[in-house]
């Protein structure tokens, strides 16, 4: 890359990037107040405004959405004509689970074995940095080809909705030809990937009923229904002997077509234990990104510490379920619940609640957006293709984008790597991704802008 102008300039740059990553990722940006001070959170979103006016963007504002966050936006205006480019990351952050299991501190950025760690590093703090680095790549070189609009939400770990609710209220703030979500990754440092799926999402609360109050196990054991043995049937039911998901009326099986993932490879990125195998059939990249996947998030029942010899009178479980493309969130949310009631046994009683719900999202990899990505990702990793690859979590911001603006193509690159660990503990970053996606983010522009 070093024979590249815009390169020399990333590369030159790159210890200023990372000085910026450890201030955004010192606050303790976790949108979730009844755990951590608001105050981090506005900090965060005023550290972007103030890097937005440093670049010279204008109409920089900070942006109140209903879930009661905070989203930062600006506008950086181009050559009259120009096309216009929306670039999307987020400031805030998942907790960082047990602080005392991290090799350095969470929120203090830590160069270690060629990484920089800490919460936020790659998701998406370091999304932030990533697109600030690209432009100022280009301010260095010619200039910005393209108007830019720039969006960083405040809430997208916590799933609250807030910018999205904000987005549809005010529709035109985020109009562009072309969105670059920086939330996504490489399918493995060094290989330049685009995301052209995600797994949309539902999540139901189950609770099963069988006694006024529990019981004692010798007394009554054996005759009384078990609301705890109820509900493990009921989540039983949901897998096959393979450990697919089967919830009734729900296709089981679809084919991934793109970049395949190699069992031994997922093992290792999933730390799969020895001798442990995996679930499901089909490929890998079958199951992670074209089929439905079910997981039993949570139970509510008497910890094995200080249980008593009891018949459980009640028993609670959350559940998720993701869904591939081509399936509605909603209807697999119905076939879900109508699931769980279906197979609760012994006439026991059954409630559903629905918590959460997110659409599943197919991007258009036939558009201009992605030759443009693909010609900047060949300059940006020499040797290497641009591979495509689905991705299992959701981005709901993707389908309220494609939703306001179907005419808009969306691209979906980032930092997230599989030893970036991102969610978990000692969270990391690549400077070596963080410098080659900057340039090839910088590329890109160029090359929309002139295609």
């Amino acid at each position: 890359m070093s024979s590249n102008p815009v390169a020399e300039t990333v590369a030159a740059l790159l210890p200023r990037a990372k000085a910026e990553l450890a201030e955004l990722v010192a606050f303790k940006s976790v949108a979730d107040f009844a755990q951590f001070p608001r105050s981090e959170s506005e900090g965060a979103a005023n550290w972007v405004a103030d890097a937005l006016r440093a670049e010279d963007f204008v109409d920089v504002a900070v942006l109140d959405t209903p879930d009661g966050t905070q989203s930062v936006y600006g506008y950086l205006p181009g050559p009259e004509g120009a096309k216009t480019v929306l670039l999307y990351a987020h400031y805030d952050v998942q907790p960082p689970l047990d602080e005392a299991a991290w090799t350095s501190p969470p929120f203090e950025l830590t160069e270690r074995d060629g990484r920089w760690y800490g919460r936020g590093a790659a998701d998406c703090k370091g999304g932030v940095i990533m697109h600030l680095l690209a432009l100022r790549a280009l301010k260095a070189n010619g200039g910005v080809p393209v108007h830019v609009k720039v969006i960083a939400e405040g809430s997208e770990e916590m799933g609250t909705g807030g910018l999205e609710q904000y987005a549809e209220q005010h529709p035109d703030l985020l109009t562009a030809d072309t969105i670059v979500i920086g939330d996504t990754g490489n399918f493995r440092v060094g290989l330049p990937t685009v995301t052209t799926t995600l797994r949309g999402m539902t999540m139901l609360r189950v609770q099963i009923d069988t006694l006024q109050g529990n019981l004692h196990s010798g007394q009554f054991g054996g005759a009384a229904p078990d609301a705890l043995a109820a509900l493990i049937r009921v989540l039983d039911s949901l897998r096959a002997e393979d450990g697919s998901t089967t919830v009734d009326g729900l296709a089981p099986e679809s084919d991934w077509e793109g970049l395949e993932y190699g069992e031994e490879q997922f093992r290792k990125d999933a730390k799969v234990l020895d001798g442990v195998g995996l679930i499901g059939g089909g490929s890998v990249a079958d199951r992670i990104w074209a089929r439905p996947a079910v997981t039993v998030l949570g139970i509510d029942c008497p910890p094995v510490i200080g249980a008593t010899p009891s018949v459980q009178a009640s028993a609670r479980a959350l559940v998720s379920l993701r869904v591939p493309p081509g399936v509605d969130a909603a209807e697999a949310s119905k076939l879900l619940q109508a699931h769980l009631e279906a197979h609760t046994p012994w006439g026991a009683r059954v409630r559903t609640e629905a918590v959460g719900q997110g659409q599943p999202f197919r991007a258009d990899t036939t558009s201009p957006a992605y030759q443009a990505m693909a010609d900047a990702m060949t300059v940006a990793y020499p040797g290497e293709t641009m591979q495509y690859a689905g991705q299992g979590g959701s981005i709901p911001l993707c389908n309220t984008l494609a939703s306001l603006y179907p005419d808009a193509e969306i691209l979906l690159i980032g930092l997230s790597e599989p030893e970036a660990q991102i969610h978990a503990v000692d969270e990391s970053v690549s400077p070596q991704e963080l410098e080659r996606l900057s340039v090839a983010e910088a590329l890109f522009l160029r090359n929309y802008a002139a295609g």
